[in-house]
């Protein structure tokens, strides 16, 4: 297959996070101490340690050196705060990292969610939201999520929400003291827009019995919108 002509190709804007209301979450850049201090209680205070014992910083004495941290990883990172959208608790975070607009590529990473949040349809319509501005309103060509290669939720959320694995960064740095091999997955323009399709049906109240539970499992919608036969063992 012949490489796609890029001859025109002017690069993009620089990735920030929208503000965007979504019917189980809303997503607003994180704007100060405060907000992460609601962030870390919200993660558990000090039990978030465990949660995010694959991030490569230290653990966290408390709130104020969590919000140490987030404050001057702003240089490179940009902050999503995932919102209650009632109440408007605070009730995770995911950051975009490694922004490349010249190549069109950036990193969703350093996602945690509170008790409020896992498991529940509002992660997933998070994720979706963050991508569809990634793709639909900047325009980029590539986006990616990279984790240590022994967390096996990080691996099996990628999968699910339709990035494709592209391998391992064997002893790519030295985290907390130890190696860290890494596993790398990305969703690329052509496909997001079979995978929005596949998010936006999940995400249909029709998915959804009486008691909340999804009738077809995201992986499955996506499958099928691809005329596949079986979904995946994953």
């Amino acid at each position: 297959m012949m490489d796609e002509d890029l001859t025109n190709w002017k690069g993009c804007r620089p990735i920030e996070v929208p503000t965007v209301r979504g019917t189980h979450v809303h997503v607003r850049p994180l704007s100060d101490r405060q907000e992460a201090l609601e962030l870390w209680s919200a993660l558990g205070g000090s039990d978030a340690n465990d949660y995010m014992r694959f991030f490569p910083n230290p653990d966290f004495a408390d709130g104020d050196a969590f919000w140490d941290w987030l404050e001057a990883a702003q240089g490179s990172f940009r902050t999503a705060l995932f919102v209650h959208p009632d109440n408007g608790q605070i009730m995770g975070m995911a950051n975009y990292m490694r922004n490349d607009p010249a190549n069109g590529s950036v990193e969703i990473g350093a996602i945690a969610h509170g008790k409020m949040m896992a498991a529940t349809p509002a992660s997933t319509e998070g994720q979706y939201l963050l991508a569809r501005h990634v793709f639909e309103e900047r325009g980029y060509r590539r986006y990616e999520w990279k984790c240590h290669n022994e967390n096996e939720v990080s691996k099996r959320a990628a999968l699910r929400l339709g990035f494709t694995f592209e391998g391992v960064f064997r002893q790519h740095i030295v985290s907390r003291g130890r190696n860290r091999d890494t596993a790398w997955y990305s969703m690329i323009d052509k496909e997001w827009p079979g995978i929005a399709a596949a998010f936006e049906a999940w995400l249909d109240p029709s998915n959804f019995d009486q008691e909340g539970r999804q009738v077809s499992r995201l992986e499955e919608l996506r499958l099928s919108d691809q005329g596949a036969d079986t979904p995946p063992s994953f």
